[in-house]
């Protein structure tokens, strides 16, 4: 049994209660997802299971057997950062920095969701087939993902730059 990481084929641990998180963390050393709450309620730990935005302190790591998993540093390619970590710096989407990679993550996931048509509960017609990342939408759709030291304000504003209906 294995699992991709950031494009990388990872064995899955023996063990089957290991989570995802720790499995990211412990044993292949990527740091960069955060531990937060370990409860699923902050967002620290969020990465992409086949693009999709999953808590990876909740998931069990042999539940993504043969999946592909991306954390925040599979985002960028080779020395060129992503578009959303470009805009982070940006628009001063961080201070402390703790959040980021759940929130960029997050983010990413979002945007595909949004260009899916999966509505939330701000949307305003859920039949519309085209979601429209107005800020209202972005901070509802983001709202899963805590800071805690004041750059929520500078992370809407990046998402919106890249996602949104706001300037590019």
């Amino acid at each position: 049994m294995s699992i991709v990481i950031n494009g990388v084929a990872t064995e899955l641990p023996l063990d089957p209660r290991v989570s995802l998180l720790d499995l990211l963390r412990e044993r292949v050393a990527l740091t960069g997802t955060k531990k937060g709450c370990n409860q699923g309620a902050c967002g620290a730990c969020t990465v992409l299971a086949d693009g999709e935005r999953i808590a990876s302190c909740l998931a069990l790591a042999v539940q993504y057997d043969r999946r592909r998993i991306t954390t925040v540093e599979g985002l960028s390619e080779g020395d060129e950062l992503h578009p959303l970590q470009r805009a982070f710096i940006e628009h001063d989407g961080f201070q402390c920095g703790y959040c980021t990679p759940g929130q960029l993550c997050s983010a990413i996931g979002m945007a595909a969701e949004a260009k899916r048509g999966v509505p939330s509960h701000v949307s305003g017609n859920v039949e519309d087939e085209q979601v429209v990342l107005t800020r209202e939408e972005i901070r509802e759709r983001m709202s899963g993902n805590l800071c805690r030291c004041g750059a929520h304000n500078g992370i809407i504003g990046a998402i919106a730059a890249t996602y949104g209906e706001g300037p590019k």
